[in-house]
């Protein structure tokens, strides 16, 4: 399953690394400070999901595109309204009359509306932005697909869920034929529902309907992050909307159950809002992250224990 790490330490602004496993493939969501983010995780970005941009969540981008440079690869980020101008903005911020042409290749795709996702291209050395086209999801590659809720932070805030692809399984013990090729020509016609398709297993044909008895689905597992967004009615309906029955979600729960006034003035959330929508969701499990860099490590803990006492229905 995916596996989710922190790379930000408690006084600093967040960042979450994203790795699949037995694969060289990373993703990270937000580019806060990240002092236990290794260059060599880095490298292994492949795709970059911006909540939103304000300073404590894109701070450093410069810190990850300075490690990337170089590579010849293709890096994805998303992010909502705008975000391919700021990072053409960042990007020409700099000198670079020594990198060429390949050195490097950003596909942005600005999250317009929850149908409309704009691709752009940027390349080194001039970085100018070419529109390529406009399409109707935002990313999919052999390991997941993400969707996302646009949520209200006083601005654009972008809640992503990223779902794996269902797995097939093979049931050896039920089957009673030796092993070989028409196990994946199985799998392949029960992934295309193509139930009249024939195979051959020891010199006899079957139609694949009667052997998809052996075979199982598993669904895929389900990780959702959750950055800034107001503890109000209108987020809570696109959060059910996209994260109901989630394996496991990082949400932000940025204040205090005794500071909730300033999440209300500040589009934030709070400990026992964010744990109750967690509940409401039906999460397997859910974790509180993103505290104000005003509290201690003794007011995380009244936060965590806020948000698992709403998230776990504890009086």
């Amino acid at each position: 399953m995916l596996q989710a790490e922190i790379k930000s330490l408690l006084k600093e602004d967040i960042s979450i690394l994203i790795k699949i496993p037995n694969s060289g493939k990373h993703y990270l969501c937000d580019c806060g400070e990240a002092s236990l983010l290794s260059v060599r995780e880095v490298q292994s970005i492949s795709a970059v999901f911006i909540s939103h941009t304000h300073i404590d969540h894109f701070s450093n981008f410069d810190g990850i595109f300075r490690h990337q440079i170089g590579s010849g690869e293709k890096v994805v980020i998303c992010g909502p309204k705008n975000i391919h101008q700021q990072v053409e903005a960042r990007l020409k911020s700099y000198t670079w009359n020594l990198i060429d042409e390949k050195a490097i290749e950003y596909e942005i795709r600005e999250i317009v509306s929850e149908d409309e996702i704009n691709i752009y291209t940027l390349r080194p050395p001039y970085w100018n932005l070419e529109l390529i086209k406009t399409q109707n999801f935002l990313f999919e590659d052999e390991y997941v697909n993400v969707d996302f809720a646009i949520l209200d932070h006083k601005t654009d805030s972008i809640a992503y869920l990223f779902k794996e692809k269902d797995s097939v399984t093979f049931n050896e013990n039920a089957s009673g034929f030796r092993k070989g090729k028409w196990i994946s020509e199985l799998k392949t016609a029960f992934e295309n529902n193509a139930g009249d398709k024939e195979i051959e297993i020891e010199g006899t044909l079957y139609k694949t309907s009667e052997l998809f008895h052996l075979l199982t689905r598993n669904a895929g597992y389900k990780f959702g992050v959750i950055m800034d967004h107001a503890a109000d009615e209108g987020n809570y309906e696109k959060i059910r909307a996209v994260f109901g029955g989630a394996d496991l979600v990082y949400i932000e729960s940025f204040y205090k159950d005794t500071d909730q006034e300033f999440a209300k003035i500040n589009y934030h959330s709070f400990a026992s809002a964010s744990g109750k929508i967690m509940n409401e969701c039906q999460v397997k499990e859910a974790i509180p992250i993103h505290f104000s860099r005003r509290y201690t490590e003794s007011d995380q803990e009244e936060i965590e224990t806020a948000f698992y006492r709403a998230f776990r229905r504890i009086n």
